[in-house]
């Protein structure tokens, strides 16, 4: 998405903002964090979970790969291919519209030359030429439409149109024109990532669990690599099967009647579900409902999605342990009787516990005759244990990104499907190219495909084919024991904020650092920044409560990459202590400077603690190290710049 710079900060999802490390170097980070869910949910102006990044990734490595002049070149091919067709209208691209003389006959004629083209209504067909469009191509598309291929044809797009100014001027969009300098530029950018390919990525709530290369395999095969999403669907049938096989194993690990694959996100999923509730409403004439009801220990995306869908915000408080206070959303209910339309329900909740009266809480909600929307993104604690449906949901989204291990690393690509009782299944999403009735076109689409991102669902048909029910099951039941025990080893050194009756967590657990930042001074933030001098990414920060860090380990890491976390997080309270005792000062300490860099460590040194203090704090370190390419970042000032201001390519000649 592009908007004028006056609209630039009501953009939503992920904008990249240029600013300075402590060292004073150049940095990149994540600008206009504070408008988004996680950070002030109250205020977002975006629901936006996981996006299309690693997409955009591809596409940006496209433009550095072809360059300017690349570009340039391949959109000249694309419209003489196009041209040399000949069009009914007088300005296009790489879209020509023709008129048969014998639609019936063209069609005939496509189909024997296994072309799929574009039929309107009145006979007339569009036919779209890309770079991999062949001269053999175009002359069987213009025997198909019975039209003359022109050598010589006139212009199609009007001089007012054709830009004149520079585009692409960025040094690395000239820089990479053998496979052998992009290779590098690739593995260079890579190395700079702190991966699963080094270390465990303990993030709470965002679920980084391992996406088997099995499971990876199928989405490049060009068989479903290379299907268009409107293809006549008896030419897709292996990918609907796998589509349809998919839906049924969803909605017997949900228990609900129907599954919509359309999201492309958590966060969209959100959004089609709370469509598909206020839609139930209005059929059955109560279309004034407009409250939604969401839990302080909701998923963060929640209140911006309510938001996005007209419904009005009410949140509803937590007790001591967590858990959503009863007492509180029965005021919250009788305050806004006659108006709720629903209550959005993390399970369990991103206060890492599951909810000990959850049936109590979705009974309640029906007697106020709002609908419980589930958000499905820790369905990696569920699956295979319990359903949603039977918890008593009527809707819920579901993280095929997290839960099903479709990539999450980067932000995305993301599939958020959405399951549905079967009172709401009317109201899922539809499309205009749907052919069956689970897609009405009536109801209004999500996405621009009927079924998503479909060459991703791929990903979770082969992790589900090869995990089984008794391997869901196993995997959830491994990731609750895995959280547990790192709740059970670091209690002693860090007070787990939230846990259960039983004095058990869920899927993750949530460190509350704020006594040891009154008393001496360190943030969680500080301890983020210094785990990754231990070769570790940093678990979720301030997220659902200030200066906490929420750890999630999946069931994905092994006793020993556990343990290590462990280790490092002790190692860590030890580094602490002595901060306590006047050692270190609290201004000049491993965690107030980290993370350290090598530059760093062939410099000056200035600090009261030893280079190796910071480089090597544990043993592990001696082996393998991770070196961050940027000390600590300027939130603020990478806030303000959004756009990267750059040399024009002579300065780097």
């Amino acid at each position: 998405m592009a908007a004028r710079e006056e609209l630039k900060r009501s953009l939503p999802g992920r904008i990249i903002g240029v600013s300075r490390d402590a060292a004073g170097r150049r940095a990149l980070r994540m600008a206009l964090q504070t408008r988004e869910q996680h950070i002030r949910r109250e205020k977002a102006t975006s629901n936006i979970c996981t996006a299309q990044a690693l997409l955009a990734n591809v596409a940006g490595f496209y433009a550095v790969w072809h360059g300017p002049e690349g570009l340039a070149r391949i959109a000249r091919h694309v419209n003489r291919m196009a041209r040399r067709l000949g069009s009914r209208t007088e300005a296009f691209f790489d879209t020509v519209v023709a008129q048969p003389k014998d639609p019936a006959a063209a069609r005939r004629r496509a189909e024997a030359k296994r072309i799929n083209l574009r039929w309107l209504d009145d006979g007339r067909v569009c036919a779209s030429f890309d770079e991999s469009s062949t001269e053999e191509d175009l002359r069987d598309v213009a025997e198909v439409l019975g039209t003359p291929v022109n050598d010589e044809p006139a212009e199609s797009i009007p001089a007012a149109l054709c830009r004149d100014d520079a585009v692409l001027s960025h040094p690395v969009f000239h820089r990479h024109r053998s496979e052998t300098e992009m290779m590098r530029f690739l593995k260079r950018l890579e190395n700079r990532d702190l991966s699963l390919t080094h270390a465990m990525i303990p993030l709470g709530s965002c679920t980084m669990k391992l996406n088997a290369a099995a499971e990876l395999a199928p989405i490049s095969w060009p068989r479903f690599a290379a299907t268009h999403p409107f293809v006549p669907p008896a030419q897709a049938a292996g990918t609907r099967e796998m589509i349809a096989q998919l839906e049924r194993a969803l909605a017997a690990i949900t228990g609900f009647a129907r599954v919509s694959f359309q999201p492309n996100s958590g966060a969209q999923g959100e959004y089609a579900g709370l469509l598909a509730i206020r839609n139930y409403h209005a059929a059955r004439g109560e279309g004034h409902r407009d409250v939604c009801l969401i839990p302080a220990s909701a998923h963060g995306t929640n209140p911006a999605s309510a938001a996005l869908i007209g419904l009005k915000v009410v949140v509803v408080a937590c007790d001591a342990q967590g858990n959503v206070d009863l007492a509180d959303l029965e005021r919250k209910s009788a305050q806004h009787e006659g108006r709720v339309a629903a209550l959005m329900l993390t399970y369990p909740s991103t206060h890492g516990v599951f909810e000990t009266r959850v049936r109590d809480i979705c009974a309640l909600v029906h007697r106020a005759g709002g609908q419980v929307y589930m958000d499905g993104a820790n369905l990696n604690a569920l699956a295979g244990i319990a359903q949603p449906a039977v918890i008593g949901a009527d809707v819920c989204h579901i993280n095929l990104h997290k839960t099903f291990c479709i990539p999450h690393g980067g932000g995305g690509p993301g599939m958020g499907p959405i399951a549905m009782a079967a009172h709401l299944a009317p109201y899922m999403p539809g499309h205009p190219c749907a052919t069956d009735e689970s897609a009405l076109a009536a109801n209004g689409s999500v996405s621009a495909a009927p079924f998503g991102s479909a060459l991703i669902l791929a990903i979770p048909w082969m992790y589900l084919r090869m995990m089984g029910p008794r391997g869901i099951r196993r995997a959830s039941e491994v990731a609750i024991l895995n959280a547990n025990y790192i709740a059970a080893r670091l209690r002693p050194h860090f007070p787990v904020l939230y846990s259960g009756m039983h004095g058990r967590v869920a899927h993750e657990c949530i460190l509350d650092i704020r006594p040891l930042k009154a008393e001496l001074g360190i943030s969680a933030e500080d301890i983020a920044k210094r785990l990754i001098d231990y070769g570790f990414h940093a678990p979720t920060v301030s997220f659902p409560v200030a200066d906490t860090l929420m750890v999630e380990p999946t069931e994905s890491e092994s006793k020993a990459e556990i343990d290590r976390f462990c280790e490092a997080m002790i190692a860590i309270r030890g580094e602490l202590a002595r901060v306590a005792s006047g050692e270190w000062s609290r201004a000049d300490n491993p965690l107030k400077n980290a993370p350290h860099t090598a530059e760093e460590m062939a410099g000056e040194w200035r600090h009261a603690y030893s280079r190796e203090v910071a480089c090597y704090p544990s043993p592990a370190q001696r082996a393998w190290k991770y070196w961050p390419p940027v000390k600590r970042v300027d939130n603020v000032a990478g806030d303000r710049q959004l756009i990267c201001t750059c040399p024009p390519v002579e300065a780097y000649a």
